[in-house]
């Protein structure tokens, strides 16, 4: 049973190379209000903020996951990082989503490398976290939250309870492997631009009649204190023809 009750929490981390508090505060964009527990921003919402002391294994990590290489310039002050801002509120719908991203677009703009996603291991340069967050779409809040992870057998989402949906498991046939990678893509787009509701037994069809069906998968594996749990659960993205094949 999904628990669509619960509002996942969505955890970001914005390193910067602030010599001190006063830097950061002077560097923050007007609007923004920082007291030594919270953020509040220009709509008054209220996110939890919390300085964290540099390691010398996060910069490697912010690297490797990043969707797209950082600037040069981010990556220099990732290396020389002073504090990683971790910022955390309720998550579960584009809109919170989208004022997650703002906020830590404040950080940017005030000197932050970027932001890395506790939710999906997903890393963003600042600059395209701005222009992400500039958009404002559906597109680019998905873009932004959710990881693609491509297995031998399978491609699966990971992320996506930051928007309040499911995440997806593909998986692949033996002809067409990369097809149904970009397939997972242009679902996982159909599903948060939000238009229709999509649940266990829903046909998705282009103008050459269905393709594939909606159908239930385990959950993931994560604690529901993880980050990485999705509380709204998993949807198999199954193809038609592959269904024709077991009748």
């Amino acid at each position: 049973m999904l628990e669509t009750h619960i509002s996942p929490a969505i955890q970001l981390r914005i390193p910067g190379d602030w010599s001190h508090p006063g830097q950061m505060l002077e560097r923050i964009p007007d609007g923004y209000q920082l007291t030594p527990e919270s953020l509040v921003t220009p709509s008054g919402a209220e996110i939890s903020f919390t300085p964290v002391a540099p390691d010398d294994i996060f910069p490697q990590i912010f690297r490797s996951a990043c969707r797209r290489p950082a600037q040069p310039d981010e990556l220099a002050i990732l290396d020389r990082y002073t504090v990683n801002i971790v910022l955390c509120a309720p998550g579960g719908s584009l809109a919170t989503a989208l004022t997650m991203m703002q906020a830590a677009a404040a950080f940017v703009q005030a000197g932050g490398a970027g932001v890395f996603i506790d939710n999906s291991a997903l890393a963003h340069g600042g600059s395209d976290w701005q222009a992400m967050t500039d958009d404002g779409g559906s597109d680019a809040i998905s873009f932004a939250y959710t990881s693609i992870i491509r297995g031998s057998r399978q491609a699966y989402t990971m992320g996506m309870q930051t928007m309040g949906f499911p995440d997806l498991v593909m998986p692949f046939s033996e002809t067409n492997e990369n097809e149904r990678g970009d397939s997972l893509i242009e679902i996982l787009r159909y599903i948060c631009a939000g238009d229709k509701p999509v649940g266990v037994g829903h046909v998705i069809a282009d103008e050459q009649g269905p393709r594939f069906q909606i159908a239930a998968a385990p959950p993931d594996e994560h604690q529901d204190t993880n980050p990485m749990h999705n509380p709204y659960g998993r949807l198999k993205i199954v193809s038609v023809t592959d269904l024709a094949g077991l009748n």
